[in-house]
């Protein structure tokens, strides 16, 4: 099936845009650490939630509005869109109805803000490949193993190597290949390995050489992602991520290694994205930095004068 491609132009906002065709990867996890993480460094940020089914984005970012308004602590918050589901008797009908509310929740932010992030559901849908048409950046999460690595590639029974790509890795190619007609870019992909298997497991090894090997045909990126910690699933009930303060009021109790350690993993798979920041947002961020320094500090008559 085609799809009809949105026009980027004049787009401003980077988009950011996570996709993996099974479920349970670590999408909406990873989206709203990417977010809280921009928005930290001054970036204005907003975010769609295109599987309207699940919610788990939805959901992750009441959550997390809730928790701060219950526990009065301060948390940022992106602008959020949740693009509904169409449920006509006509799938031509129900497309139609998609693209119209995904669009104009696309022009109400592409030109306001500097990155807008995308969760897509975890099956191949008219939207999904539609946001992956889009993509500057996409970021496909992948648990650590050869189930999961089947939605990206064929493998060889008996020596393990690739023989050919998967449903997903076609329809990613695909979609890069619409981005490249419509304004001449490139879609920057990366397939970030998250729920690690342990160090020098043969697991592991095999997976990696097997992403790697398909890497050079596909011509993304393998990073490291997120390990198999608890901390993750605790972070949803009240919406917080890893880079929010891990104090005891913010968290509910008090902050253990692995909240720490967990930072850690974040901090780099951000690093190894290499997403732009626009420079409004760094000075917004070391403007927002000053005022924190000096807001317990008592107002001096001077500064009123001036």
């Amino acid at each position: 099936m085609l799809v009809q491609p949105i026009n980027p132009k004049p787009q401003s906002a980077h988009v950011v845009v996570l996709g993996n065709e099974k479920g349970g990867s670590g999408k909406s996890t990873t989206a709203l650490h990417i977010a809280v993480a921009l928005m930290k460094a001054g970036q204005k940020v907003a975010t769609i939630d295109l599987d309207s089914r699940q919610q788990s984005f939805t959901h992750y970012i009441q959550n997390r509005r809730d928790w701060a308004e219950r526990a009065r602590i301060r948390l940022e918050l992106p602008t959020h869109y949740c693009v509904p589901r169409a449920d006509g008797n006509s799938v031509e009908a129900n497309e139609a109805a998609e693209f119209a509310s995904f669009s104009r929740a696309i022009a109400a932010i592409e030109h306001t803000h500097d990155v807008v992030i995308i969760d897509t559901p975890g099956n191949d849908t008219y939207m999904m490949r539609l946001a992956h048409s889009l993509a500057d950046t996409l970021v496909t999460p992948l648990n650590d193993s050869f189930v999961d690595f089947d939605v990206l590639a064929k493998i060889d029974q008996t020596n393990f190597t690739v023989t050919g790509e998967s449903h997903y890795a076609e329809m990613v190619r695909e979609a890069r290949r619409q981005r490249r007609l419509v304004d001449g870019k490139l879609t920057d992909w990366i397939v970030v390995r998250n729920r690690l298997s342990a160090l020098g497991s043969r697991n592991k090894k095999l997976v990696g050489e097997g992403i790697q090997e398909l890497a050079k045909r596909m011509g993304f990126r393998a990073v490291d992602g997120f390990a198999e910690r608890v901390v993750y699933r605790e972070f949803f009930p009240r919406g917080l991520t890893a880079f929010d303060d891990l104090d005891e009021q913010t968290l509910g109790m008090r902050p253990n290694m692995s909240h720490l350690t967990a930072r850690e993993e974040v901090i780099g798979l951000l690093n190894a994205l290499r997403l732009p920041m626009s420079e409004n947002g760094r000075r917004r961020a070391a403007a927002r930095a000053e005022w924190y320094s000096v807001m317990d500090q008592p107002l001096q008559v001077h500064d009123l004068l001036a």
